[in-house]
């Protein structure tokens, strides 16, 4: 039996799909994945296309600061902890703040009070506009029982608009809208 040639055009697109690999998926694209996985609460899986991401570029800052929310969202603690601190060695003024506001988050949650307000107050020094920042070193400071600082904070907070602060406030000194800042 004789075998028949192959057509020019059915040697050529064999030829091509041997030549040309599948196109390897890019830091952004792993990034667009795991932030949609993480949108559908498939957190380990965004955990997964974040680390290929970052493996990809890791000066993909943003892939860190996501992978870090997952990790503290799972509850796991050390690895949020780390990514976090991966923002704070940025140059990235930006990213410093929320790193360390997050640690500080992170910090808290794992009841090292302390920390968490040397971290919250790291942020406050780049950005002291962070009223979020305030109203956890406030809670923070609760916890450590200085009564007197967290006062301080929730002020500082309910100033630059934190609605729990304000809440707070209420409930425990109701004439602190018209004290002095």
């Amino acid at each position: 039996m004789k075998r028949r040639a192959a057509t020019p055009m059915l040697a050529f697109a064999i030829l091509a799909s041997l030549a040309s690999p599948c196109a390897a998926q890019s830091a952004e694209e792993y990034y667009n994945q795991a932030l949609s996985k993480q949108k559908a609460g498939e957190l380990e899986e965004a955990v997964r296309l974040y680390t290929k991401a970052i493996n990809k570029d890791d000066r993909m800052i943003m892939a860190y600061q996501m992978r870090g929310a997952a990790w503290q969202k799972m509850r796991q603690l050390q690895q949020a902890f780390d990514d976090y601190t991966i923002l704070i060695e940025q140059d990235d003024p930006y990213f410093r703040a929320v790193g360390y506001f997050n640690r500080g988050i992170v910090n808290d949650i794992a009841g090292r009070h302390t920390e968490a307000i040397s971290d919250f107050t790291g942020a406050l020094k780049i950005d002291w506009k962070m009223g979020a920042a305030y109203f956890h070193r406030a809670v923070a400071r609760l916890k450590s029982r200085d009564s007197t600082g967290a006062f301080k904070d929730l002020h500082q907070a309910a100033r630059r608009g934190d609605t729990d602060a304000k809440k707070w406030l209420d409930l425990l000194s109701p004439s602190w809208r018209e004290a002095k800042p």
